[in-house]
C-alpha cells in the first residue's frame, strides 16, 4: 500500500507540472486546469486512504459533495468575478495552511504531550506566518475588488515601520514559540500578529495593482502549502506548494515589470501609493466625439483593426458583441487581431479568460511585446475600456505615476476609437493623454451598447 500511495503521488505530482505548463499557453490552458483537477484528486484520495481517515463510501460521498458545490460556483461566477473568486480561494488556502498547523501544534503538545522536532517547529511557525497573511490579505484583496471597501490605497503615518514591528516582533515571538512549546499563549499570538500584518501589507496597495497582488498571494498560498507538506510529511503537497509558490513569484515578476514596479516594493507593502499621488489634474486636453454611423462607416473602410481590451470591456460584458464586430470585419477581409497587456483586468490573464468565453480564436490574441510594433501599419484600433495600459504619458511625462510603465502603442495607429462611458481616470489617476491626440476619436457610452449600434449599421451597409 505504501509504494502504491508514493506511486500515486509521483502521478500526481507529474500532471501537475505537465497542468502549469500547458496553462502557460491560452490553447491549451483547459486541458492544463483539468490535468492538475485530475492529479489533485488523485492526491486527495491517497492521502484520505493512507491515513485511514474516511471510507471508501464517505470519500466517494464528500467528493460528491465538494464538486457539486464547486460547479454550482462555476456555473454562478460571473466572468468579471473570476478575480475575486481567485482571492478567495488563495485566501482559503491560506487558511487551510494556517489550520492544519495549528491542529498538529496542539495535537502533539497538549493530546499527546510530544516534543515537536525542530524541522516540524519552523515549518509549524512559517505556516502559521505565511498561511495567516494570505488568508486576511487575500480577503481584504477580495473586498476592494468586490468594493466593499475602497480600492484606493489606505494609508497612514508609521505604516511601513508599523509592518517592520510586527515582523520584528514575530520573529522574536517565533524563538519563545520554539523554546516553550507546550505553551500555548506564544502560538496564539503568532496567529493574531500574522492576520495583522496580511491586513497591513493589502490594504495600501491600489486598485490598479490588483493584478500584482494576486499573483502575490497565490504564490503565498503555495508557499504556506509547501510549509505545511513539511508538517505533514507528505511529499505530494511539498512538490505541489512549491509549483505553486514558485510559478507564482515568476508571475509577480513579470507582473512587476509590466507595470514598472519593484518586488521589493510590492513585499513591503508599500505598493500604490505612488499610483494614488497622480490623481491631481493636469492640462485640459481637447477631444474629438464620434457617434455610431460614424464609427460604422470607418470600420468599413479599414483593411486592419486591432482591439485593447480593458476591465471596463468586463464590466460591460462586451465580449460577445466584440465577437460579432469580429465576424463582420472579417466578412469585408479585415485584418482583425487583440492586443492584451499583460496587467489589463483585475488579474493576470483576465482578458484571455473574457474572450475565450467569446469563443474568440486563441491565435487572435496578440501579447503585447509581439504586436506594439504593428500599430504604426494598423489602419484603426479600439479601445473598450483599457485606460493606464494605453496612456502614451508612460513614454512621454516623466512627472507621470506611471511613466516608465510599458504601455501599448495604440496611439501610433492611424486612428483610435476609445469606447468608454465618461471621462473618468484609469485606476492610476492620471488624465490619459491618448484622449487629445489628433487621431483619438471618443465614442461614449456603455460599450455594450455602444458596440451593438456599431454592428447593427454595419450590417445594414452590407
Amino acid at each position: 500500500m505504501t509504494i502504491a500511495v508514493q506511486l500515486a503521488y509521483l502521478l500526481a505530482s507529474i500532471l501537475f507540472i505537465i497542468g502549469i505548463k500547458l496553462l502557460g499557453k491560452t490553447k491549451d490552458a483547459r486541458r492544463g486546469n483539468m490535468l492538475s483537477a485530475v492529479g489533485m484528486l488523485v492526491a486527495i484520495a491517497a492521502t484520505l486512504i493512507t491515513l485511514n481517515i474516511l471510507s471508501f463510501i464517505e470519500i466517494f460521498g464528500c467528493m460528491l459533495v465538494g464538486g457539486a458545490i464547486g460547479l454550482y460556483y462555476a456555473k454562478k461566477v460571473e466572468m468579471t468575478q473570476i478575480p475575486e473568486m481567485v482571492a478567495l480561494f488563495n485566501g482559503f488556502g491560506g487558511l487551510a495552511s494556517l489550520s492544519v498547523a495549528l491542529s498538529d501544534h496542539f495535537l502533539k503538545t497538549e493530546v499527546l504531550s510530544l516534543e515537536i522536532d525542530p524541522v516540524n517547529s519552523v515549518s509549524i511557525i512559517a505556516s502559521v506566518l505565511i498561511g495567516g497573511i494570505t488568508f486576511t490579505g487575500s480577503i481584504v484583496a477580495w473586498l476592494k475588488l468586490n468594493g466593499k471597501i475602497s480600492g484606493q490605497p489606505i494609508t497612514f503615518k508609521g505604516q511601513h515601520l508599523l509592518n517592520l514591528a510586527l515582523l520584528l516582533s514575530f520573529l522574536v515571538i517565533s524563538v519563545f514559540t520554539f523554546l516553550y512549546q507546550n505553551d500555548p499563549m506564544y502560538i496564539t499570538i503568532l496567529v493574531a500578529m500574522a492576520l495583522l500584518v496580511g491586513i497591513l501589507i493589502v490594504i495600501p496597495i491600489g486598485g490598479a495593482d490588483m493584478p500584482v497582488v494576486i499573483s502575490l498571494l497565490n504564490s503565498y498560498s503555495g508557499m504556506a502549502a509547501c510549509a505545511t507538506g513539511f508538517i505533514l510529511n507528505n511529499n505530494v503537497l511539498i512538490v505541489a506548494g512549491s509549483l505553486v509558490g514558485a510559478s507564482g513569484i515568476i508571475l509577480t515578476q513579470i507582473m512587476c515589470k509590466a507595470m514598472n514596479r519593484s518586488l521589493t516594493n510590492v513585499l513591503l507593502g508599500g505598493f500604490g501609493q505612488t499610483v494614488a499621488a497622480g490623481g491631481q489634474d493636469g492640462p485640459a486636453i481637447v477631444i474629438k466625439e464620434i457617434g455610431v454611423e460614424e464609427t460604422a462607416m470607418l470600420f468599413d473602410s479599414v483593411s486592419s483593426v486591432i482591439v485593447i481590451p480593458g476591465y471596463g470591456m468586463a464590466v460591460a460584458q462586451a465580449q460577445h458583441v466584440i465577437r460579432e464586430l469580429m465576424e463582420q470585419c472579417e466578412k469585408r477581409g479585415i485584418d482583425f487581431k487583440f492586443a492584451i497587456h499583460p496587467v489589463a483586468g483585475r488579474m493576470p490573464g483576465h482578458m484571455n479568460v473574457l474572450l475565450a468565453e467569446a469563443n474568440i480564436s486563441y491565435d487572435k490574441l496578440i501579447e503585447m511585446e509581439a504586436i506594439n510594433d504593428e500599430f504604426a501599419n494598423t489602419d484603426l484600433v479600439l479601445i473598450v475600456g483599457a485606460n493606464d495600459v494605453v496612456n502614451p504619458a508612460a513614454r512621454t511625462n516623466p512627472q507621470s505615476p506611471i511613466y516608465g510603465m510599458p504601455i501599448l502603442n495604440a496611439d501610433k495607429a492611424k486612428t483610435v476609437i476609445v469606447s468608454k462611458r465618461s471621462m473618468g481616470k484609469g485606476y492610476a489617476g492620471v488624465e490619459n493623454e491618448l484622449f487629445g491626440y489628433p487621431n483619438c476619436l471618443m465614442l461614449f457610452g456603455d460599450a455594450k451598447q455602444t458596440i451593438t449600434k456599431v454592428v447593427s449599421e454595419l450590417k445594414e451597409l452590407g
